[in-house]
């Protein structure tokens, strides 16, 4: 059923998650497919899914606080490793479920989250994405030099969930239990944008000063902006450490936190949809050119190393690019071709 011709009458009918029985059945197809993905593929690519799925959770935290509150962050790989090593500590030292610990780490990332956004109401702009990235700086010397309770530089070992007798050690049951949470994820995020708190936040990104006179509180919101999105950060973190069963300092770096920045530029800022999009794109865009290559160097292989040198070259260009050509992102490029298609053939 094409969406053209429905006319919402009503508030209740506006508020709707779905507007139309197509977008139902179009949602309903889509979760379908993605349940039924570990069917088809081998574990190998069940894992990358299960990657995907992961950085997805983060990069949709990471949106709601640059993208819909305009909130620049660039401490999200040190984020990640308090989720990451929060739940390690519950899990491994103190003996808790794993059930129990991955809500806590994601509390417990929510306020440290929330304690380095106080900074944003004073600062902006690149003077905020300074204040973050000392938050990166401290979180991870914290990380690194506290040995007696996060291992130091050594770092800890995990161990996958179970639930009763039945561990998740398989690649496709760590991917449902990651689907599942990203779900659930995009459930919230959706209609967060679509209450009273998300249009604060698009307030605040627009013209935060404007929103202080008509009575938004300015404090409330951007401290609330960083701690839901550090929430959803800490929940990707700790579901990364169960899933390589390992965290150290190096895992939290500030390439990480690049790669989540491209994430929700190439994406699209503002965008769930654009959200997991990017995050697709980037964690698989190692995985390709590492293809490319070995199939270059197949027939040039005196020039393997010089290939090899170019994977950071293609990752920077690839922003690059966007930024210049479509600085929407990959939502952006979607809902152009759901236009075209939805009007044709009639698209003058």
């Amino acid at each position: 059923m094409r969406e053209c011709g429905n006319y919402k009458t009503t508030y209740r009918d506006d508020m709707k998650l779905f507007g139309t029985t197509g977008a139902k059945i179009k949602a309903i197809i889509i979760i379908l497919t993605i349940l039924a993905l570990p069917l088809f593929a081998s574990s190998y690519w069940v894992g990358l899914l299960t990657l995907c799925a992961i950085a997805s959770v983060g990069a949709i935290g990471l949106n709601i606080l640059t993208g819909l509150t305009g909130q620049i962050s660039i401490g999200v790989g040190a984020f990640l490793g308090v989720g990451g090593y929060t739940s390690a500590i519950l899990t491994s030292t103190a003996g808790i479920s794993f059930w129990v610990a991955l809500p806590i780490a994601g509390i417990v990332t929510a306020l440290i989250g929330g304690l380095f956004g106080i900074p944003s109401l004073r600062l902006k702009g690149l003077y905020l994405a300074i204040a973050t990235l000392a938050a990166q700086v401290i979180i991870l010397f914290v990380i690194s030099r506290w040995d007696g309770l996060t291992g130091g530089t050594a770092g800890m070992v995990l161990s996958r969930p179970t639930i009763g007798q039945f561990s998740l050690s398989s690649n496709t049951g760590y991917y449902y239990l990651c689907v599942i949470i990203l779900l659930l994820t995009v459930l919230y995020a959706t209609n967060l944008i679509r209450s009273r708190t998300g249009r604060a936040f698009l307030a605040v990104r627009d013209r935060d000063i404007a929103a202080q006179i008509m009575g938004i509180n300015l404090f409330k919101y951007k401290v609330m902006a960083f701690a839901i999105s550090s929430f959803f950060v800490g929940i990707a973190g700790a579901l990364l450490a169960h899933y390589t069963m390992i965290v150290s300092p190096e895992l939290y770096s500030f390439h990480v936190s690049i790669e989540y920045l491209a994430m929700i530029l190439i994406g699209g800022l503002g965008s769930i949809f654009g959200s997991i999009l990017g995050a697709v794109f980037i964690t698989l865009l190692p995985v390709g050119l590492s293809s490319l290559i070995d199939v270059m160097a197949g027939i040039m292989p005196d020039l393997y190393q010089l290939f090899s040198a170019f994977k950071d070259f293609v990752f920077g260009a690839v922003i690059i690019l966007f930024l210049i050509f479509e600085p929407g992102g990959l939502a952006h490029i979607w809902l152009n071709i759901k236009k075209y298609f939805r009007l044709w053939p009639f698209s003058y």
